[in-house]
């Protein structure tokens, strides 16, 4: 517990700078076009999401349970009046107990996700969005049994399309394992995520995805539905989306989480 308050109180003391540096950015978009290029995962916008996630039933008892914070930035970067680079880095803070066995805990940051996305400024022909790049995976944990001590690449690529209220698509990767602790599992893994999201006029958000995993070293299938509502709102000129969702495991690995999770976000939107 008093790790989890350290990691917190360091996190929050980010977000707080953050907002300083950014808070007198202007924001000449409505909240609605705000809204609709937050579920655009390669939108033309910098945001930083925190994203908590608390899931169950772990390890091997079923007794462990599992708190990560992801913070998420997204950063695009214009290459030329007709391409843009989007990176999206994903570091994780991690506190765990019971696992892998009862009376067993660990808290720290895990390994690095790193995404890279070349993307196209102007739309398909037929309404689309897209971009494909490298993914990097790298072993930044600060303990053995919170990452996977292997430095990890692949590519990783995402299609969407908004029309009206509505975003639809889907973003995959793959990473292999190709350097790290050769005691250590390598890693084949894809990554599949389809993406459904429905903006109202009162600039809520219900979201609908899956962000199903399978490892192909072991076989096995990690696939959690998640459901989600998100709102826009303003403190000052400063726009903040904060997102309440829900997490049911349709299928798991053999020491991964079962039943029902949760998740809480707070996305803070600084220019585009």
């Amino acid at each position: 517990m008093k790790n989890r308050l350290i990691q917190m109180v360091i996190c929050w003391f980010v977000v707080g700078i953050m907002v300083l540096i950014f808070a007198h950015s202007s924001m000449a978009e409505t909240q609605d076009d705000i809204a609709k290029k937050l579920a655009n995962p390669i939108a033309s916008m910098i945001s930083v999401p925190f994203q908590l996630n608390y899931d169950k039933d772990l390890g091997e008892d079923d007794k462990g349970s599992k708190w990560v914070l992801n913070i998420q930035p997204v950063i695009p970067i214009s290459l030329s009046d007709n391409w843009n680079i989007i990176t999206r880095t994903i570091l994780p803070v991690i506190d765990t107990d019971d696992i892998p066995a009862e009376g067993m805990a660990e808290s720290g940051i895990g390994d690095i996700v790193a995404s890279q996305f070349f993307s196209p400024k102007a739309l398909s022909k037929r309404g689309w969005t897209w971009g494909v790049g490298p993914v990097w995976l790298l072993p930044t944990a600060t303990d053995d049994a919170l990452g996977s001590e292997k430095f990890g690449i692949g590519p990783t690529g995402v299609a969407l399309k908004q029309k009206g209220s509505w975003t639809y698509g889907l973003l995959a990767n793959h990473i292999w394992s190709v350097a790290g602790d050769d005691d250590r599992a390598d890693i084949s893994s894809t990554l599949i995520q389809p993406f459904l999201a429905y903006l109202t006029g009162t600039h809520t958000t219900f979201s609908l995805n899956t962000e199903s995993t399978y490892d192909w070293e072991n076989e096995e299938w990690s696939v959690p539905i998640n459901f989600s509502v998100a709102q826009m709102l303003k403190f000052g000129k400063l726009p903040v989306q904060i997102s309440l969702g829900l997490r049911y495991w349709a299928d798991t690995t053999e020491n991964g989480p079962e039943g029902f999770g949760g998740r809480f976000q707070v996305t803070f939107i600084f220019s585009e």
